[in-house]
């Protein structure tokens, strides 16, 4: 794992009788995109607005950069956000509101306005004015705002909710390129796990202000793995024929003595002719292996996802 540039500890957060958050502890690593995960009111835009200073926990620590407290405050300069609706002034084109923003930020560079604007792929629209934006080429225009400080950790609340599924990839593919060109952390929020894992290399499930679980994206693809559970009364015979008559090695032994076989999940017909022919008397055959909405509920409502 790379330099830890974010972590909070124990993040509680209430309004009034409610609380928002309770108990968060969150770790970020560098170079990584971080997909916060949870249906809507689990807690995520409060927790990005812990994070970013824009309110105060109650209690719990937030450290960046390696720094808490008032020297963790200071680090805010190195982070830039999206959260919620972009702040775009709609009479205004592309490049003005980045040469307003750029001059509110107080950044002398001129040249970093037509650099982000092709970074985001809003280059050539010319002087057509945001109020004419589609909701895509609005949520891009956010996204060179956030990046105008040249930040090392980015914040992205909900980026691709309501938008069609061009203007999806479009920001897909930008933030990865962000990520793997620049080096930068990824924070960004969804409701959405299938869409967040076309790009996510970690995830945060949070439910009711609770993190319930931090999971790799290669952990995730475990959890989802589909495979064929075939159960019999030799399992050395059924090995011994998947790795000779099959030519697959790609299976597991379980301690119940079920096999989980990973190739041939489309080929269900093929396995069954073979285990007949070889006379491997079969007690269960079945497709087995979540899906990634599944995998979300099961660790939501707190049982356990197939492994």
């Amino acid at each position: 794992m790379g330099n830890t540039i974010l972590k909070t500890e124990n993040i509680i957060k209430k309004y009034g009788s409610t609380t928002v958050l309770n108990n968060v502890s969150i770790t970020l690593e560098n170079g990584r995109i971080y997909g916060l995960i949870g249906v809507n009111g689990a807690g995520k835009t409060t927790l990005m607005r812990q994070i970013l200073g824009l309110s105060v926990p109650d209690s719990g620590e937030i450290e960046l950069f390696g720094k808490r407290g008032r020297q963790a405050a200071a680090e805010r300069s190195r982070m830039g956000c999206l959260i919620e609706a972009p702040g775009l002034v709609l009479n205004l084109t592309a490049k003005q509101n980045l040469h307003l923003h750029r001059i509110m930020h107080g950044i002398a560079d001129k040249e970093i306005e037509d650099k982000l604007l092709e970074t985001v792929g809003l280059a050539n629209i010319g002087k057509k004015k945001a109020k004419d934006f589609s909701l895509g080429m609005k949520q891009r225009l956010g996204i060179a705002i956030a990046l105008l400080t040249n930040p090392e950790l980015v914040i992205l609340d909900e980026p691709i909710n309501g938008l069609d599924p061009i203007g999806v990839v479009e920001i897909r593919e930008l933030i990865k390129t962000l990520c793997e060109e620049r080096g930068m952390t990824i924070l960004i929020s969804s409701h959405n796990l299938p869409e967040l894992y076309q790009c996510a290399t970690d995830y945060i499930i949070i439910d009711h202000g609770e993190v319930k679980q931090e999971i790799s994206l290669e952990e995730l693809e475990e959890k989802c793995r589909h495979y064929l559970l075939i159960e019999t009364d030799d399992t050395g015979k059924l090995t011994a024929v998947l790795e000779e008559k099959l030519g697959t090695a790609n299976f597991k032994v379980m301690p119940d003595k079920s096999v989980q076989l990973y190739d041939f999940t489309e080929e269900r017909d093929r396995v069954a002719d073979v285990l007949f022919e070889n006379s491997i008397r079969i007690r269960g055959f079945a497709l087995k292996g979540e899906t990634l909405e599944n995998y979300f509920i099961s660790v939501v409502r707190g049982t356990q996802a197939s492994v």
